[in-house]
C-alpha cells in the first residue's frame, strides 16, 4: 500500500547540493590566480609574454633596460631594485613562504618552459599591509631572466638584469 505522503525534502536537498557545488567552484576558481594549485599541463605550445598594456607610471621605462652594476640602480624603483638584490643573494625575503615559490605560467603569458623553471617574488609596496600585485618572476636556476608584473600576472615586462 502506498502512502499518500510525499517526500518534500528532495527539492530542498537538491537546492542545498547545487549551492554547495557553486560555493566549491567559486572557492576553487578564486585560488587559480594565487598560484595555490599545481599545473599538470606539459608540452604546451610556446607563447610569448605580452608587454604591459597599462604601464606603471611610477616606473622609469628607460631604466628598465639599464644594465645593473654596483653604481646604478636597475630600474630606478627602490622596491624593485631591492627585490632583485634579495633574489641575487638568496634572501631573506619579506614573504618567505611565498617568495621563491614556483610560478606556473598558467595563462601562458611568458615563454613556455618546464614546470619549476619560473619562480616568483613579491615586490613590496610602501604603506600596503599585504603582498599587493607587483611581482618579479625569474627563469632558470640561478635566474638568467627576470620579468616584472605590476598587475598580478596580467602582463609582464622583461627586465635587463646583468
Amino acid at each position: 500500500m502506498q502512502s499518500g505522503k510525499q517526500n518534500n525534502n528532495s527539492p530542498r536537498a537538491t537546492l542545498l547540493g547545487v549551492l554547495a557545488l557553486i560555493v566549491a567552484a567559486i572557492y576553487f576558481f578564486a585560488d587559480i590566480n594565487t598560484g595555490a594549485l599545481v599545473d599538470h599541463t606539459e608540452g604546451a605550445a610556446v607563447a610569448e609574454y605580452r608587454d604591459s598594456a597599462k604601464p606603471d607610471p611610477s616606473i622609469d621605462s628607460a631604466a628598465l633596460s639599464r644594465p645593473a652594476n654596483s653604481a646604478s640602480p636597475i630600474t630606478g624603483d627602490a622596491q624593485i631594485d631591492h627585490t632583485i638584490a634579495l633574489i641575487r643573494q638568496g634572501g631573506p625575503f619579506p614573504y618567505p613562504h611565498k617568495d621563491g615559490s614556483t610560478f606556473y605560467n598558467r595563462e601562458g603569458r611568458l615563454p613556455i618552459q618546464t614546470q619549476g623553471y619560473y619562480r616568483e617574488y613579491t615586490v613590496p609596496i610602501p604603506g600596503v599591509s599585504h603582498r599587493g600585485a607587483r611581482r618579479i618572476v625569474t627563469g632558470g636556476h640561478p635566474p638568467t631572466i627576470y620579468y616584472l608584473t605590476v598587475d598580478h600576472y596580467d602582463s609582464f615586462r622583461k627586465l635587463e638584469v646583468k
